[in-house]
């Protein structure tokens, strides 16, 4: 698969670049952005995936998260591809902030208007890894996932629904239970149809109740001013008790006085990073 480079800058003697391809599973270009540490020049590196929230691309994370330094010191990769398929001149894909392009919701959409192009759960699983580990210097054996909010959840389902792929998850803010809570119902019900049975499939707080793979070591930082908790968008309390009648370890950090937006993301996310390291065996 061909990869176009868009942009490469150094930075804590690494390379921040991103780039463009043509994806398969969505039908349409598609970009990630991926920090190569300089130890990447010469070794195999473990790595992280983030997925990024509602309205993001690649673009957030990479420049808001303030993620290098402790990127560079570890030795990590990490990959921070697009949140939809762009483009795709679908009806309604540009109406809403939430639903269309820019909040994919990493699901494989059924519904015919969608199931085309909106193949994120796919995406992320399947060919982004192998687009990743055919062209970049990567251990496919020490690699795991951390997201924010509609990513929080996507990392959540990813690592729920492959047991052993992911060597631990962690996240922000995410959307702990999307089939009970207004963002999810919209994006389910124009993905995936009236079926409610179908959604509990990319719901984290359902998957885990049936959760029986390898030990997972969850860690969740949420902000305890986030406007989306109080709308009761998120339901972290939904996750937290499952996880906890499955004896599935969560770390939940409550944190005083921060809300929802990449503020609150650079201030813990080192925290993140030495959670994934413990784990990665960097």
């Amino acid at each position: 698969m061909v990869l176009k480079e868009i942009s490469s800058n150094k930075c804590f003697e690494g390379f921040q670049k991103v780039f463009e391809h043509d994806s398969t599973e969505l039908k349409c270009k598609m970009k990630f952005g991926i920090y190569l540490p300089q130890k990447a020049e010469s070794t195999k590196c473990a790595f992280i995936y983030w997925l990024l929230g509602l309205t993001c691309t690649e673009q957030n994370f990479i420049t808001k998260a303030a993620f290098h330094q402790a990127a560079s010191e570890h030795g990590l990769i990490i990959v921070a591809p697009d949140t939809s398929p762009r483009g795709c001149n679908i009806d309604g894909e540009e109406e809403s902030w939430d639903f269309g392009t820019g909040a994919g919701f990493y699901v494989n959409a059924t519904e015919d208007l969608w199931k085309t192009n909106y193949r994120m759960y796919s995406y992320i699983v399947d060919e982004l890894p192998r687009l990743i580990n055919g062209n970049f210097p990567t251990d496919p054996d020490r690699v795991s996932i951390f997201g924010h909010s509609m990513g929080g959840h996507g990392v959540l389902i990813c690592a729920l629904k492959n047991p052993g792929k992911y060597k631990t998850v962690s996240a922000f803010a995410p959307i702990c239970s999307p089939t009970r809570c207004p963002w999810g119902q919209k994006a389910f019900s124009g993905y995936l149809g009236p079926d409610t049975s179908k959604w509990e499939a990319y719901d984290a707080t359902q998957l885990v109740k049936n959760y029986s793979g390898s030990k997972l070591d969850i860690l969740i930082d949420q902000g305890k001013d986030d406007q989306f908790l109080a709308a009761g968008q998120l339901l972290p309390d939904n996750f937290i008790a499952a996880c906890t009648e499955r004896n599935i370890p969560v770390v939940f950090r409550l944190q005083e006085g921060y809300d929802h937006c990449y503020f609150f993301i650079t201030t813990f996310i080192n925290d993140h990073i030495k959670h994934h390291v413990k784990y990665l065996h960097v």
